[in-house]
């Protein structure tokens, strides 16, 4: 692992939702790590518990939501030369996180921009909003700021843009202003709900490169939540795998793309598009997650799973060490389970993978 600061820490998350259905348990104990720097994806089917877990992270729980328990930890920055302090974001109240955390020390750039923008607001007021809630600056200096944040995620004639509304903008510009406003607080920590599901594949990677080259400048920590492995090989330190409200494989993303070790992560990959394969069909992963009204004895994954073993039924496995970095949840590393590779096609794949020098 880095030897950077841990400035973000989730410690055995547990939540449930009360639902007229009954209790769903969407969060079974998750362990997460942010560096200073560092990006960190997080990976899985829709309703895996991603979006729900930094959440948390951001306060924004709903209201039937029941946290069991856990921590999340959040470390300020050294101020004066003074360490900073460590606070439970759990234990913070509303009032005190909106003031002191949300936007100003840890923001979020959500899926579907027009839903993050009020269409009443012109984009220059929602920039400068933020501003002055925690910046506390005048109106002519959250407007200059406001211009340069604007040209900061490029966006042409900002001085005109300020005074848009939402509907008049593109998708990838209106994702841009989303960016812009997520950033408008100065914060350490950016965390990234599918920021480029709704945008064609142009400008997806435009906005990759955005947050990646916005990321270098100011030295910010990116957390990104996705189900597209495309995505996590282009940014990605760090891979966490999440299936029904766990982690279940984490590691360097070369770990996780060259070395995976648990059959979700092999079925997830499996997944992805390739060039380089003969068959016509897209491979999928059989049967789909399990509903967590009834939480599953043993191995969430092993009505899926074509290796499952007997114990996989019967009892929950634990975390088996590949190396410092790496870890997956699954009886096959146990000692004396039987040896089973990954599927032939994804070997293949792999190697095809490093023979061009880069990730799947």
């Amino acid at each position: 692992m880095s030897d950077q600061k841990i400035i973000l820490e989730i410690k055995d998350l547990d939540i449930s939702f009360k639902t007229n259905a009954g209790m769903i348990h969407a969060i079974r104990g998750i362990n997460l790590q942010l560096r200073k720097g560092e990006t960190v994806a997080i990976v899985g089917e829709s309703g895996s518990g991603k979006s729900v877990t930094m959440k948390a992270a951001m306060g924004l729980l709903d209201s039937n939501a029941i946290v069991n328990h856990g921590e999340i930890l959040y470390k300020f920055p050294p101020e004066n030369g003074v360490e900073g302090k460590t606070v439970d974001i759990l234990k913070l109240p509303k009032r005190e996180l909106r003031r002191t955390i949300n936007g100003q020390h840890i923001a979020m750039v959500f899926q579907d921009p027009m839903t993050s923008l009020d269409p009443t607001m012109t984009i220059g007021k929602q920039i400068m909003e933020g501003m002055f809630m925690h910046l506390k600056l005048s109106k002519a200096e959250a407007h200059a700021k406001a211009i340069e944040l604007l040209e900061l995620v490029g966006i042409t004639n900002p001085e005109k843009r300020m005074k848009n509304y939402p509907h008049q903008l593109s998708g990838g510009m209106r994702q841009r202003v989303v960016i812009a406003i997520a950033l408008s607080g100065q914060p350490d920590i950016l965390i990234c709900d599918e920021p480029t599901t709704a945008l064609d594949v142009t400008i997806q990677a435009k906005i990759l490169e955005l947050i990646q080259d916005i990321q270098k400048r100011m030295k910010l920590s990116v957390i990104y939540i996705t189900h597209d492995l495309g995505v996590v090989a282009k940014v990605a330190d760090y891979v966490n795998v999440m299936y029904a409200g766990k982690i279940i494989e984490y590691g360097t993303a070369e770990e996780i793309f060259f070395e995976p070790k648990h059959p979700y992560t092999w079925g997830l990959l499996s997944a992805m598009p390739d060039l380089n394969t003969d068959d016509d069909r897209l491979y999928s992963i059989p049967g789909s997650p399990p509903n967590l009204l009834h939480e599953p004895l043993g191995d969430a994954f092993a009505p899926r799973n074509p290796y499952a073993l007997v114990i996989d039924n019967k009892v929950e496995p634990p975390f088996f060490k590949v190396s410092d970095t790496h870890a997956a949840a699954t009886w096959l590393l146990h000692p004396d389970a039987p040896q089973v590779e990954m599927p032939e096609e994804l070997k293949l794949k792999i190697e095809h993978a490093k023979a061009e020098g880069g990730r799947l």
